[in-house]
């Protein structure tokens, strides 16, 4: 559970009210006022102390909630930095624009946002990080759809949904083993349980996709224009294609994400160095800087500048602001109050399934951490499971459904602040276009009774 004890004990009543008091303030600040997430989620630390002090809580025990809450994302906030480092150097090294030319020699526009969600889709398999998958070939869709004149949303929207099929389905996937382990079950009975809900989503979403892509004429403008610019940057060489083989390596035998991703950092630092087109000291500066191309074709200059210590800045920011409020929401007892209420009062198949993808989505919206709604509502709800006879399956399956993929769907949540800054299109803005995100929660709750092996 989450490491935080309640300090108080609010009613059902009480805790509903601030849920849509702060579900309402964060909505208008960022969807009416057109603000950043950091500002509405700063109010609501400030209204979620004033309510502590006001029911007694002590500011000690308020402050170490909030620092309780940051904590839990600080494996978050290293790998963030990293993945800032990664792509500036896959960018010198030549790795993003060579994916870039490729995409564009490979794909031609008959059904390319469906192409950009299945190949990012067999990507987030392989590497089985949803994050790393759209900072990478994410990234790569996004610059080819900018030069083929298509919707960033939609092609935005492909990303994301492919990279959380990934994330969904590969046994490498944190989120995966995190939800068969806290419910107990086996990881490939997991797997294979969850493609009851996951294969129908994921091809309802491929046929989608293929109905809203452009067709051929229109998407294939000015990518030579493009390919020529790329060409001309020198970035592209043999040598471009080592940092990515060695990532797949190190996922094939399993090595921690972080310890991935510098190896291939460092890695394609070094090639970038030997090319000799950079000075040993401006490398280095662009690790935290980000790399800022300077060819003669203005939109190549913008596809490639990214990167960087400082372009994660806002994300880890955001990050340590949502948790930090969501220790308050635990410590002064609003998450746990609603928890426990409705715990209490399922019975019926349908309902308990419905309920718990509600629970999970709820924590996903107001804490913003995937793998605390997982945690969160599989130990609540293990206990409601087994006295109604449902198998374990059933639970593991609509924690996928409803908790690991929602979260990119929220502007304030880690995915989502993180991808909108590296794809640099907004949350709200591809949020209707990530089908595969919002069709499984709804499958699950659909059809996720007696009729998917829910029994035991």
């Amino acid at each position: 559970m989450f490491p935080i004890t309640p300090k108080h004990n609010p009613s059902l009543t009480e805790s509903i009210l601030f849920f849509l008091i702060i579900v309402g303030l964060i909505s208008y600040f960022i969807i009416g006022l057109e603000t950043v997430p950091h500002i509405p989620i700063l109010l609501g630390i400030f209204l979620l102390t004033t309510y502590g002090l006001i029911k007694k809580i002590s500011f000690k025990d308020i402050q170490d909630g909030m620092i309780e809450g940051a904590k839990t994302g600080m494996g978050a906030v290293f790998l963030f930095m990293l993945i800032g480092i990664l792509i500036s150097s896959w960018m010198i090294s030549g790795t993003i624009p060579a994916l870039i030319d490729t995409g564009f020699s490979l794909i031609g526009g008959t059904w390319f946002y469906a192409i950009v969600f299945a190949v990012t889709a067999i990507i987030g398999v392989s590497l089985g990080s949803s994050l790393t998958t759209t900072a990478t070939v994410g990234v790569a869709f996004i610059g080819m759809a900018s030069a083929m004149d298509a919707s960033l949303a939609i092609a935005a929207g492909a990303v994301v949904s492919g990279a959380f099929f990934g994330d969904k389905m590969s046994p490498l996937s944190d989120t995966t083993n995190l939800a068969s382990t806290v419910v107990g079950v086996d990881l490939f009975e997991h797997i294979k349980h969850i493609s009851l809900t996951t294969i129908p989503a994921f091809i309802i979403a491929f046929i989608i996709y293929v109905i809203l892509s452009p067709d051929k004429v229109t998407t294939l403008q000015g990518a030579n224009d493009y390919q020529t610019a790329l060409e001309t940057t020198g970035l592209i060489h043999w040598t471009s294609w080592i940092p990515l083989g060695i990532l797949i390596i190190c996922t094939i035998f399993k090595v921690p994400a972080f310890v991935a991703l510098g190896i291939s950092s460092l890695t394609a630092t070094l090639l970038a160095s030997m090319k000799g087109s950079l000075q040993w000291s401006d490398i280095w500066s662009i690790w935290f800087d980000g790399y800022k191309a300077t060819t003669d074709f203005k939109p190549v200059n913008e596809l490639l500048t990214k990167g960087g210590i400082s372009s994660m800045l806002f994300t880890i920011s955001l990050v340590i602001l949502a948790l930090g409020f969501g220790g308050l929401l635990f410590v002064t007892g609003i998450i746990p109050g609603m928890l426990n209420a409705f715990k209490e009062k399922l019975q019926k198949v349908r309902s308990i399934i419905i309920s718990t993808a509600a629970t999970a989505i709820g924590v996903n919206v107001l804490i913003g951490e995937q793998y605390l709604s997982i945690m969160l509502t599989g130990e609540t709800y293990k206990g409601i499971y087994n006295k109604a006879g449902l198998s374990k399956k059933a639970l593991s399956r609509t924690l996928e459904d409803a908790g690991t993929v929602i979260n990119p769907l929220v502007p304030w949540s880690v995915c989502g602040v993180f991808i909108a800054d590296v794809l640099g299109v907004p949350v709200l803005t591809y949020l209707p276009f990530a089908f595969f995100c919002l069709l499984s929660p709804l499958i699950t709750m659909m059809f996720g009774g007696r009729s998917l092996g829910t029994k035991k």
